[in-house]
């Protein structure tokens, strides 16, 4: 772990194509990402291939028990004969945020940073996520009935599901605008309290003796925070992303039942799959 001496939430940059805008990249956020993506398809290889080599291993059984309960938890908030498209989906962001975030917890050598404290990361995940929940929508409830999911809450009178039509609209924008925001401020946050924890470190030690009797303190908080932060806010903050993922699958389904006059969802979904 190290103390951070540069100012958080400046990224050194470089140009792919000129100087325009969707040029410019964050070469510390590339790097992160390309080392978490690295990370989770080798661990995700390396188990498949020890699943016809050898007996299982520990990390196997961590992976076993992880995505029996996404699973499990898909099939509560999504269905059951949805588990086999999110599952995957839901199983791969878990384990990329979770490395992402856990790599700040190593010493690392600048440009290297936790990938997610770039909103720029967080934001492109977010947005991917919605459009496969849009096109996954459509694909569950048809166009029609897509369209007709933005005029819920369905019990209500056609003119007021018409007046509730804006704020359905204003809800799926703002969907990837909070998922980006939270998993990027809790990211970001804890880069800056480690850089407020060095500021005060030396304006508050003006001398070197008075720097010598508190350095032990201030190291032991330090790394408190920093194992606090990367361990325990990082992994919720992969839940919680992870979560909220599922959540906005199951809500891609509403109006399912009611398109089809009260029919069971998976059985309809069937049907379609069959027609």
């Amino acid at each position: 772990m190290i103390v951070v001496d540069t100012i958080p939430g400046t990224h050194p940059t470089i140009q792919v194509c000129g100087s325009a805008f969707f040029c410019t990249f964050n070469l510390d956020t590339l790097i992160s990402s390309a080392i978490a993506i690295v990370l989770t398809f080798g661990i995700g290889f390396g188990v498949a291939y020890r699943l016809g080599h050898g007996k299982p291993k520990k990390l196997q059984m961590v992976l076993e028990l992880l995505l029996g309960y996404i699973r499990n938890l898909t099939r509560e908030l999504v269905s059951i004969d949805g588990t086999d498209f999110v599952v995957p989906i839901a199983a791969t962001i878990f384990i990329f945020v979770l490395f992402a975030n856990w790599l700040d917890a190593f010493p690392l050598v600048a440009p290297v940073e936790p990938a997610a404290a770039d909103i720029n990361l967080t934001l492109a995940m977010a947005l991917s996520v919605i459009v496969i929940v849009q096109w996954y929508s459509i694909h569950v409830l048809g166009f029609r009935g897509y369209l007709r999911r933005f005029t819920k809450p369905f019990e209500l009178p056609l003119l007021a599901r018409v007046a509730f039509t804006p704020l359905n609209i204003i809800e799926e924008v703002a969907k990837p605008l909070s998922l980006a925001l939270r998993l990027f401020g809790n990211i970001f946050g804890g880069l800056v309290m480690v850089y407020l924890l060095t500021l005060a470190y030396t304006a508050f030690a003006g001398s070197s003796l008075l720097q010598t009797a508190i350095s032990p303190l201030w190291i032991l908080l330090l790394v408190f925070w920093k194992l606090f932060d990367v361990f325990v806010i990082g992994t919720i903050q992969a839940f919680i992303f992870m979560l909220l993922t599922i959540i906005y699958f199951g809500m891609a389904r509403e109006g399912l039942e009611e398109e089809h006059h009260g029919a069971p969802a998976h059985s309809n979904e069937l049907r379609r799959e069959t027609t």
